[in-house]
């Protein structure tokens, strides 16, 4: 048997997955369950198999990308769901693990990745979100919230998830009228315009992406609040001043553990004295690791997803207060589940924007990442933190009071 179905033979004990060799073999391998469905895989090439063996999660994703793994039925997210599966986090993962001189290249290489220097920090950023515009348009809600949404129910569309996830977070903050907030990593200026909307509070987003910064800006223009809600290319390192409110919504995975205690830092000297912040975070479940070889080289270079212990780490002794802890556990595999529907609807348009590789590249990451909320050791953190123990109510009602006023259309009370 050859060394990659053992590998798959160990993997894959629920559902069905078929494999034709480049030789012209078949394997079987698994057996039907409603829970997955039939996957069939073939190489194009002896040497494809061998070379996911050798590193499994960036092997498999460059062969795909390269077309040496062809799925002929399913496709990739079937496969990806197959295989993580069968081996959920909290049952202990099987198949084949790397070794011990790998896992330390890992560990090496991506702590230098993580020192996440200022210069280096832009072009880590530029790297992702400064792709076309139009690729966003395609697979993201209409106002560009490129990260976590909030499903109060499963079948509510993308839009309303992530018109819930602004009001969550916007509930959580307390915000009163003429409040001056911090939005660091604005993206296209979505939560910063919101917050505005529902509050009336003056906000200053912030991001290292010129090309969401020209986005935000004019966003800005043409609702009329240009001197209300106002964007910045600056790293959040160089800002000067004190806000009433910080949030910040899918940039710590580009921090880097080497800078929290920076990064915590340099927030609670931006706050008030009364001032509230919320950081809203992919995190991973148990001890810290290192991220995986895909996401490095091919879609976040310098981006680690923090165990909660790091986290806490980063702002131990600065005397400031953790105020609330959420987990949210299967949101991200939804909102993942909605752009890649959207993505594959979009094939012809990505395939013309960039080429089949990239299309077949995207696919890749948003199927993985997928999973990796669903059977994986991933899920979504947000933190609230003050530097007073009495700026905010000592229970959580006015979070879901504040919630269901902005949902139903009112501003927050």
């Amino acid at each position: 048997m050859a060394l990659i179905d053992l590998f798959l033979a160990r993997r894959v004990l629920r559902g069905q997955l078929t494999v034709h060799h480049a030789d012209g073999k078949t394997s079987r391998l698994g057996t039907a369950d409603p829970a997955f469905r039939d996957v069939t895989i073939r190489f194009t090439d002896k040497g494809a198999a061998n070379f996911i063996v050798r590193n499994p999660g960036l092997g498999a994703a460059e062969a795909y990308m390269d077309g040496r793994l062809i799925i002929e039925q399913g496709d990739i997210r079937d496969l990806v769901n197959l295989l993580s599966g069968n081996g959920p986090w909290e049952a202990g993962k099987r198949g084949l693990k790397p070794t011990r001189g790998r896992l330390a290249v890992q560990a090496v290489t991506h702590r230098l990745g993580r020192i996440n220097m200022a210069r280096q920090s832009k072009k880590n950023v530029a790297h992702h979100y400064d792709l076309s515009d139009r690729l966003y348009d395609l697979f993201l809600d209409a106002d560009r919230q490129y990260s976590c949404a909030y499903y109060t129910d499963t079948a509510n569309s993308l839009e309303q998830a992530q018109a819930d996830k602004k009001a969550h977070i916007a509930a959580k903050l307390a915000i009163a009228p003429g409040m001056r907030v911090l939005d660091i990593g604005c993206g296209w200026g979505g939560m910063a315009l919101y917050l505005h909307a529902k509050t009336g509070a003056e906000v200053l987003g912030v991001t290292l992406s010129e090309e969401q910064l020209k986005v935000a800006r004019r966003r800005a223009q043409e609702a009329g609040v240009a001197d209300k809600v106002k964007f910045e290319l600056i790293d959040y390192r160089s800002l000067t001043g004190t806000f009433d409110r910080i949030v910040s919504v899918g940039m710590f995975e580009h921090v880097g553990p080497a800078h929290y205690g920076a990064f915590f830092r340099k927030c609670r000297d931006l706050l008030t004295p009364d001032g509230v912040m919320l950081i809203h975070t992919i995190g991973r479940m148990g001890k810290p690791g290192v991220t995986d070889d895909f996401t490095a080289k091919y879609i976040f270079p310098g981006g680690y997803n923090p165990a909660l212990s790091e986290i806490v780490r980063g702002y131990e002794g600065l005397r400031l207060f953790p105020t609330d802890i959420e987990v949210l556990r299967l949101h991200y595999a939804y909102t993942l589940d909605a752009w890649y529907d959207r993505t594959v609807a979009a094939k012809e348009q990505i395939v013309a924007l960039y080429d089949e590789r990239f299309y077949r590249m995207w696919t890749f990451y948003l199927a993985g990442a997928g999973q990796a909320f669903r059977h994986g050791g991933l899920v979504n953190y947000q933190l609230q933190f003050s530097r007073s123990r009495t700026a905010l109510p000592i229970t959580r009602d006015y979070m879901v009071e504040g919630e269901r006023m902005l949902a139903q259309g009112a501003p927050a009370a």
